[in-house]
């Protein structure tokens, strides 16, 4: 082992006693939860009684804010901020970089008398100025128009973000552009559950419910991460510049023995983990589950439900504390979809549902589904969305990063397809055959001795390889990337919901009219056509398997497996005419976002093939012609010739990615589609290539010469 490798060794030995990030975290949830976060409790306590009832009116029925109210609620939330230490504010946003932008203004100003005075009004609370061309736009915005607005979203809470040296309140706003296009994941998701709350209450209303005024969507995302020592990602090139390791052989030991997953947890990630939960209840993050994940040096983090727009703020929040905290214990958290190859990769489920502000879930099946009609509904709502509009599900989490995922038999595949479960299944089957569907009774499992309790079954097992799975009373969207924004999966879902809610509340509607048509007679007609018009997206089975993909394809449903493939159904005349129709994306903002995400792919994969070429020419090549010399010196012929083909078949295998990087060979195309394709085919292929020989170096290089932490290092030293 290299000097510098043996150092690293040494240096991830982690104590407690030693660790900078060691804090005393005695305080329980209860008492710290939500203690960062200008919550409902602290506006209730702080606000004049009339200020705080007509922000409270105003967001549970998501009508429009009295701007009035505006000076009050700065007042409150200043004195508020200024109590918990805070000498900033910020407009916190969701630009299409998939991350969160900030710009820091300061309370104070000068009072001109030689002191300072902490101001902040209404129409700073309000609104900001960020700029607008600096950001992924799509071409909406030219380098030279720079004007774009950040909007306070009051139905996320401001929160308090800690530092050593002080603190700052950060305010959830959406961003828009001068000329008014949405150039962020929040306004698009605002809308879409505005889209999909109208629709349901308009079914609701079918039902002969007359009081819901509100309808919620919610999501709770299982959050995937790998967590290595800094020593580790600080000697690896790849890592810091992409996100993860471009080269790196098959150690001996992987995941094989599956004895990580649900593992004991290391004394150093837990000690990282308790601290992430303690600053996540701060800020009213409410996390429910820590465990290990399936491959080395894997975890998982997970949240209970929440409302989506708050949900996928909370979930930005929590990805950049994951990577904010490890830093305190010496570890780098790495949220790449596939930071190591050979190993299953990081997703990040989004457990979906929707429900009435008077608490009722939507997707809560009962204990009699086959007679739940309502449920039934919009059960059949969702299958027939899915089915309808696959590819752009599949689009909306279409990257680079998920291109290693998706189809590999470790993610949900490329083919979007729905996995009822037994008791559903049954329902619906008795439901296309016009008969009523009997309840199974609850069931229970012996376990064979008394001493353990009968255990009650569920009515039907999971299905780890589908796409999008009925888990109970949800649906779990599987094939999110592990650093993913919930913006656009969940605006997608929205919106495609709410269109398949209308076109059979129309079909409800028409059939009542009727005279003398009974509710369940016309439910039960036109949830049978739309089923058996929809099922060719149920699937049941392994969705790995060959045998399914074949299927699928006589099914006619879409096979997407790689971005550029996806990313056409953004733009489509049917996704077009949806987002149009529900006023959630115009044509404008979709062809920005297909262009901004297509950037990214050639972008990101660019960058991955130059540090490709760099590490190989520059650090791997040098260590085996060292290795090549010590060899022929020691006349050591045989392993000389193996190790010199090796070299020749590297030097070749450079050669080519590096005339591949060159931008003169790129096409001359100004369609960023034709780049991507370019990447796909030629430039992922040779970068494959430099891998495959790089990584059979490393099985024949001697240790001490070999310069990169090897997988047997970064994986299992903790």
């Amino acid at each position: 082992m290299s000097p510098i490798r043996q150092q690293n060794v040494m240096a991830a030995q982690w104590s407690p006693g030693a660790s900078i990030g060691l804090r005393d975290l005695t305080n329980s949830d209860n008492q710290i939860f939500g203690e960062n976060v200008f919550s409902p409790a602290v506006q209730r306590q702080r606000l004049p009684k009339d200020v705080y009832k007509r922000l409270s009116q105003t967001l549970a029925k998501g009508e429009p804010l009295d701007t009035t109210l505006a000076d009050a609620v700065a007042l409150a939330m200043k004195e508020w901020a200024l109590e918990k230490g805070a000498t900033h504010y910020s407009h916190v946003f969701q630009p299409l970089t998939g991350l969160t932008a900030e710009k820091h203004d300061s309370f104070y100003g000068p009072t001109g008398e030689g002191t300072a005075l902490a101001s902040f009004s209404g129409k700073e609370l309000i609104q900001a100025e960020p700029d607008a061309s600096s950001f992924p736009n799509g071409g909406i915005r030219a380098t030279f128009e720079a004007r774009g607005y950040t909007a306070w979203d009051p139905t996320s809470p401001a929160f308090i973000l800690e530092n050593p040296n002080g603190a700052l309140l950060c305010i959830p706003t959406a961003f828009v552009s001068w000329t008014g296009e949405a150039l962020d994941s929040k306004i698009p998701l605002l809308r879409s559950m505005d889209a999909l709350s109208k629709a349901a209450i308009r079914a609701l209303r079918l039902f002969g419910n007359d009081s819901v005024a509100r309808i919620f969507t919610t999501v709770g995302p299982e959050q995937e991460y790998f967590l290595i020592d800094e020593q580790y990602y600080f000697e690896r090139p790849d890592l810091i510049i992409t996100g993860r390791t471009l080269f790196g052989a098959k150690p001996p030991k992987g995941q094989e023995l599956d004895d990580h997953y649900f593992g004991s947890i290391p004394e150093r990630v837990l000690a990282f983990m308790l601290e992430l939960e303690e600053e996540c209840a701060k800020l009213g993050i409410p996390i429910k589950t820590r465990h290990n994940e399936v491959a080395p040096s894997q975890y998982e983090i997970a949240p209970i439900f929440e409302n989506s727009n708050v949900g996928a703020d909370h979930q930005q929040l929590t990805m950049q504390l994951i990577q904010n905290v490890a830093r305190r214990y010496g570890l780098v958290a790495l949220l790449h979809e596939k930071p190591f190859a050979g190993l299953n990769g990081s997703g990040k489920h989004n457990n979906w549902s929707m429900g009435t502000d008077e608490g009722e879930n939507l997707m809560e099946p009962g204990e009699t589904p086959g007679e739940n009609w309502q449920f039934l509904f919009f059960c059949t709502a969702v299958i027939k969305a899915v089915a309808r509009h696959a590819g752009l599900l599949r689009a909306s989490v279409a990257s680079a990063g998920q291109d290693h995922r998706l189809g590999a038999n470790e993610a949900p595949p490329a083919i979007i397809s729905i996995f009822l479960g037994a008791e559903l299944q049954k329902v619906f089957d008795a439901l296309e055959k016009g008969r009523a569907a009997k309840s199974t009774p609850q069931s229970f499992l012996g376990l064979g001795t008394p001493v353990l309790p009968a255990l009650p079954m569920h009515g039907g097992d999971r299905n780890r390889t589908s796409p999008f799975a009925f888990t109970g009373n949800k649906f779990e969207f599987r094939a999110l990337g592990a650093n993913q924004s919930l913006g656009l999966p969940n605006t997608v879902l929205n919106t495609i919901v709410a269109e398949a809610v209308d076109e059979l509340s129309d079909e409800l509607e028409a059939a009542l009219a009727k005279r003398g048509a009974k509710l369940e007679t016309a439910l039960a007609s036109i949830l049978q056509q739309a089923y058996s018009e929809n099922k060719a997206v149920i699937f049941n089975g392994d969705g790995y398997s060959e045998k399914w993909h074949k299927e699928a394809a006589k099914r006619g449903l879409k096979n997407l497996p790689s971005t550029p493939e996806a990313l056409p159904e953004l733009i489509s005349d049917v996704s077009i005419a949806l987002f149009t129709r529900y006023g959630v994306l115009n044509q404008r903002e979709l062809e920005s976002r297909y262009e901004v995400f297509a950037e990214q792919y050639v972008t990101k994969l660019n960058i991955e093939s130059e540090t490709t070429a760099g590490i190989a020419r520059t650090q791997i090549l040098p260590a085996a012609v060292r290795y090549l010399t010590e060899l022929s010196a020691a006349e050591m012929g045989t392993l000389a010739a193996e190790l010199r083909a090796k070299i020749d078949e590297f030097v070749f295998a450079i050669t080519k990615l590096e005339e591949a990087n060159l931008e003169e060979n790129h096409p001359k195309s100004e369609d960023v589609l034709d780049h991507a394709v370019y990447f796909r085919d030629t430039v992922i292929p040779a970068m494959t290539d430099v891998r495959t020989v790089g990584d059979e170096l490393e099985k024949l290089v001697a240790d001490d010469l070999w310069p990169l932490p090897k997988y047997s290092e970064i994986l299992f030293i903790k």
